[in-house]
């Protein structure tokens, strides 16, 4: 099966609670390679972008300041169905209905401070990934243990 690209962003209350990198083990130990990882300030015109399609719903600008707020870490990860595999490992966007294990089953207490951010399609993550990244930014290295995972 051929490997997929997906794009992840742990938001501000993740820096702020100090859990980035048991976040990011949960993600590497389900056998996720990064190819892509900075720590960074998003704008508000790059906010805008990214959550374009939300641009009139209640929770728009809410979800603006918050992502706006504090540095977010963004990747870019790499697996056979990693845009499937990813938004499963991180949960329900309801904390409520978030399964323990999951990421947000884990670490989320409310939908309008979710802690992470999944692209949903092949498509949101080629756009997302490349809001986020340079081409020169990305490195696709050889993992030797893949074929265990």
């Amino acid at each position: 099966m051929a490997a997929e690209r997906t794009f992840a962003m742990l938001k501000p209350g993740v820096l702020s609670r100090r859990v980035v990198g048991e976040i990011i083990s949960k993600i590497e130990r389900k056998g996720f390679k990064i190819i892509g990882l900075k720590m960074m300030n998003v704008t508000i015109e790059l906010a805008e972008r990214q959550y374009a399609e939300h641009k009139g719903k209640s929770f728009y600008l809410d979800l603006l300041e918050y992502i706006v707020s504090g540095p977010v870490v963004v990747m870019v990860l790499e697996a056979d169905q990693a845009i499937k595999l990813f938004r499963l490992l991180c949960g329900s966007t309801s904390p409520e209905q978030a399964l323990p294990g999951t990421i947000r089953g884990d670490y989320a207490m409310h939908t309008s401070i979710n802690i992470i951010h999944a692209s949903d399609s092949k498509e949101s993550a080629v756009r997302e990934i490349d809001l986020f990244f340079r081409p020169e930014e990305l490195i696709d290295w050889e993992d030797g243990n893949q074929k265990w995972i």
